[in-house]
Formats: C-alpha cells, structure tokens, sequence
C-alpha cells in the first residue's frame, strides 16, 4: 500500500504470551486507518473470545497496515522472555508495509529500533492502536495453542492457553515437557530437575 497522504501513521504494538509455560511469544503491530474506525477496541484481555475473533477480522480489513511475528521457545530460553518479547516486537514493526511516524508500545520498555517510541503502561487500554495489537496478537497465539492441543490433548492447552494452572502442572508432572516447552521457566525446569518418581496414575 501507498502511504496515504496527510495522515499521520501511529503504529501500536503489543505481545500475547509472555507468562505461558509453552509456545512462542506473539507480537503484533497494527497502523490504524483513521478514516475507518473499528468500535470496541479494548484490551484483549478485557474481550470475550467471540469479540476478539470479529473485531481481528476488522482490523485485518480495515487497517492500513499489521503485522504479526513471534519469538521462538529456543529464543525465549536463550534470551529471556523479556528479550524474546522485544525481538518479536521490533520483527512485527519491521515486518509492516508501511513505515510508521511513531510507534506505541504496550508496557513499560522499547524495543530496538530507528523510529520515534513511546512505552505506554496499560496502553492496550489507552490507545486504540495497541488495543488492535493486542487483539491480533491474543488471537494468533490462542490459535497456536488450539493446535498443539489438538496435537497433545493430554496437556490441556486449549482451555488454559499454557498458563501454569495447577492442573496444567500436573499433566507436566504426568506426561513429562515436550519441545514446546520454555525450560527456563521456573516451573518447567523445577519438574525436570525433579521429575516424578511415579506418576499420579500410578499413587
């Protein structure tokens, strides 16, 4: 797409998956078309399932330009959460069709990159742009999960997203930690360095 004359681009950018035991971490990076407003924007969090799936579909339609990218569970071990999430952001950005007069990022910290920044805390609930980042983000991720749920029911991953639920950790304990699993997190690496002497089928 052209750059659209006399518009001021505002690219917002947010990630889904930082605290997850599993999965890679999702960044999105969303340049809204001011001249077609999306209604309900909000932080995905704040959104039912069902609203986050319609107002993705506006924003893939309406948007002047998004971009979704990821950390790796490789990346994530190697780097730190916190670096992996600011690797994807700045891929997503860079990623984008468009070139952005300034970017908005969810949180408190910047990633690297040769535009103008702000962080903005709770900005997934303050700027329509990062609310759009957010949803897009939110939603990709879920849908990662959603299949490797399908590939390894036995984990639960659909309904909990990998969030560490005491019933997501004892199906760890249980089934043992695939490859899709961050080994350094707490969790994680605490049941592999103590792994179960039996299973509790077997108790």
């Amino acid at each position: 797409m052209s750059r659209p004359e006399g518009i001021r681009l505002i690219c917002g950018v947010d990630e889904a998956g930082r605290g997850p035991l599993c999965g890679a971490v999702v960044t999105a990076a969303v340049i809204l078309d001011p001249t077609r407003p999306i209604d309900g924007l909000n932080d995905s969090k704040k959104l039912s399932e069902k609203a986050r799936d319609r107002l993705a579909l506006l924003i893939r339609e309406r948007a002047l330009a998004w971009a979704v990218a990821e950390a790796s569970v490789a990346e994530i071990d190697r780097l730190n959460i916190l670096h992996a999430s600011m690797l994807a952001m700045k891929r997503a950005v860079e990623a984008l069709t468009l070139r952005p007069d300034e970017v908005l990022i969810d949180g408190n910290r910047c990633p690297d990159l040769a535009l103008p920044m702000r962080a903005i805390v709770q900005g997934d609930a303050l700027e329509p742009s990062i609310s759009a980042a957010s949803i897009l983000a939110k939603t990709v991720r879920d849908e990662q999960m959603r299949e490797l749920d399908r590939q390894y029911p036995q984990f639960g991953l659909a309904g909990h997203k990998g969030y560490p639920t005491a019933a997501h950790l004892a199906a760890i304990r249980r089934h043992g930690v695939p490859d899709f699993y961050r080994r350094s997190f707490a969790p994680v690496r605490k049941i592999l360095d103590n792994p179960p002497l039996w299973t509790e089928d077997e108790a």
